[in-house]
């Protein structure tokens, strides 16, 4: 393939030319399907994804609904489109890795199309007390990097980092006021001045 020099010197970048994929759309006689399967196994390359995001994604591409459906219904039976364990294994790594709450997993699933249905099978294995572990171990972590501040300014913010990964406001407070506590600081108003 010829390859032209960028004009910012050494880099070399490939020519910009519209992709196969692109010139079978735009061809009124191409298989939608052909192009639906194509559209929709670069997308799974890159990630899993839902069926929802195929379908706006397939959508967006001008792919008839009816080639659509078909393709997203094959993809599914042979198990490469299996919006349960996407909803697993998203419950899994958001709640582990970035010590998200269910109520933002959840709202992040909708997102992303998910049926009710499957958000709530899948966010059914975290119980209360798993949530508040996360918690706790995300203000531990934070709060080494914060010992200068005053134990408000502590409070405040950790609770906002709580409440921003969609912990409530009580099981914030709790936490951090354990947390904070625990290093024999004060940590402020009670928590209905936090609430109100």
């Amino acid at each position: 393939m010829a390859r032209s020099r960028s004009a910012g010197g050494g880099a070399f970048a490939p020519p910009a030319e519209p992709s196969d994929l692109d010139a079978r759309l735009a061809d009124p006689d191409a298989d939608p399907e052909s192009a639906a399967r194509t559209i929709c196994l670069r997308l799974l390359t890159a990630r899993a994804r839902t069926r929802a995001e195929l379908h706006q994604a397939l959508a967006a591409r001008g792919v008839p609904e009816q080639a659509s459906t078909k393709v997203l219904d094959r993809l599914a039976d042979v198990g490469l489109v299996d919006d349960h364990a996407f909803a697993g294994d998203y419950v899994s790594s958001r709640q582990r890795d970035r010590g998200l709450a269910v109520r933002e997993i959840s709202r992040q699933l909708r997102d992303k199309g998910v049926d009710e249905t499957v958000i709530t099978a899948a966010v059914s294995g975290i119980g209360p007390e798993a949530e508040a572990a996360a918690a706790r171990q995300l203000v531990a972590r934070k709060l080494r990097s914060m010992t200068r501040l005053a134990p408000e300014v502590k409070t405040r913010r950790l609770v906002g980092m709580l409440a921003r990964k969609g912990y409530s406001p009580s099981m914030a407070f709790q936490v951090v006021r354990d947390a904070v506590g625990a290093s024999g600081e004060d940590t402020g108003p009670d928590e209905t001045a936090w609430l109100a």
